[in-house]
């Protein structure tokens, strides 16, 4: 899974990128600081406390186990492949990409318009930063006071998207209209389908564009006569499927509650989301939790002082932690990490499933518990976990096993959040 993180130049989208991933890269107060897509992963918590815990109590009722839990996993016993596990809180990769800046006309190649575009194709979501404080322009030049709103921002992306995907359809439509004259309207579909594959369009997509045409223009009349106004139809209903968009209003400690209501609605309606944080700030928690000076939980604003910190904390470092904390405390959402949060566990709709060799004792091959915790999309079957896990897996796929309740089930069984389960192939 890939989320891109995009936005003007100079509205945090490094920074941003720093405090999800604790990555360091180059932040600058200048635009196109970003020219190439940094990669970085983000350790996100999963909702639901991780499935060991239930395999813990079911151990200590067993008699086979310690109670006890005073250890410095605090009762977790799993054994990540990838990620960690501390009180059952267990934590995922996400791969994330921070772009380079976009600037208006972004779709014709300007500023580093055409590599912005092609850094998104692959992308699952996207978040786009925006500068709730006003003080930058729409270039992201900065101007003190006065600048570009979030909602002048957002409009400004969607803008963007859609004449970069209209480009794409009207390069050879009137080559692909023709076909409709001799193959019928399915020609159409297919012609955008090949142009559009490249960024992860399927026919569902090509579906839905095609129809809000007929539905925005019953008179529209046949496809070799569709205009600019139609194809921005096509362009912008498939954008809004393949791209949902979210919000951090960033800088949001420099900013007014309103400048970040007003984009609310309209994003929500988008089928996004919108969160004020500080990515400076946050980025500030991370660090300090990395050197040992905290005790912090990424996407909470709580946190304790650890021994170190108390002793290598001045008082004026300790009491800027503690406003960060108040600060952050006082806005909805949880700041950064909430917001990936909601839009890979809620927009996105994943589920987790825990892939195991031994039903029985929730093991891999070599004895390690619940190993792997696998993100997969709504509606994934116990053959696509197979693959998911590996391609050999799922073309061998024979059947598999609910390791909860020791039920065998069948290659179409959809996964439900949490599962447990064992797949038996050939070879």
């Amino acid at each position: 899974m890939r989320i891109g993180l995009v936005g003007k130049p100079n509205v945090g989208k490094s920074t941003s990128f720093s405090a999800l991933t604790e990555k360091p890269v180059e932040i600058a107060n200048y635009p196109f600081t970003t020219i190439d897509p940094n990669v970085g992963i983000a350790w996100l918590p999963l909702p639901d406390p991780c499935a060991c815990s239930q395999l813990r109590s079911k151990k200590e009722k067993e008699g086979k186990l310690d109670i006890e839990i005073n250890d410095e996993r605090k009762g977790s016993i799993c054994s990540p492949n990838s990620g960690y596990c501390v009180g059952f809180n267990r934590l995922v990769p996400i791969t994330l990409i921070d772009v380079a800046g976009l600037v208006p006309g972004a779709h014709e190649g300007r500023g580093r318009g055409n590599q912005f575009l092609s850094d998104l194709a692959r992308c699952d979501a996207l978040i786009q930063i925006v500068d709730a404080s006003g003080s930058t322009d729409i270039e992201g030049n900065p101007i003190g006071t006065g600048g570009s709103t979030p909602l002048e921002e957002y409009h400004f992306l969607l803008k963007e998207l859609d004449a970069w995907i209209t480009g794409i359809i009207s390069s050879g439509w009137q080559r692909g209209a023709r076909r409709v004259q001799s193959e019928g309207e399915k020609a159409i579909s297919l012609y955008l389908l090949d142009q559009l594959s490249g960024i992860g369009a399927k026919e569902i997509h090509i579906t839905s564009g095609v129809a809000a045409v007929h539905e925005k223009f019953p008179n529209a009349g046949v496809p070799w006569g569709w205009g600019k106004e139609e194809l921005t139809t096509i362009a912008s209903t498939i954008r809004s499927e393949l791209f949902p968009i979210s919000v951090a209003a960033n800088k949001a400690d420099s900013a007014s509650k309103e400048s970040w209501l007003e984009i609310q609605e309209v994003v929500k309606t988008n089928g996004g989301i919108v969160v004020p944080t500080s990515a400076e700030a946050e980025l500030a928690l991370r660090r300090a939790s990395r050197s040992g000076l905290i005790d912090h939980v990424p996407g909470e604003s709580d946190f304790e002082i650890t021994k170190i910190g108390e002793e290598k904390l001045s008082n004026p470092q300790r009491k800027g932690l503690i406003s960060i904390g108040n600060t952050l405390n006082s806005w909805e959402g949880r700041g950064l990490i909430g917001l990936l949060s909601e839009v890979v566990f809620g927009i996105l709709d994943r589920k987790v499933a825990y892939p195991v060799q031994d039903e029985s004792h929730w093991i891999d091959g070599e004895g390690n518990i619940l190993p792997d915790a696998i993100l997969v999309p709504e509606g994934t079957t116990a053959k696509g976990l197979a693959y998911a896990v590996h391609s050999d897996l799922g073309d061998g796929f024979i059947r598999a096993v609910d390791a909860r309740t020791s039920r065998v089930i069948g290659a179409d069984y959809e996964i439900r959040n949490g599962d447990i389960i064992r797949i038996h192939a050939k070879n």
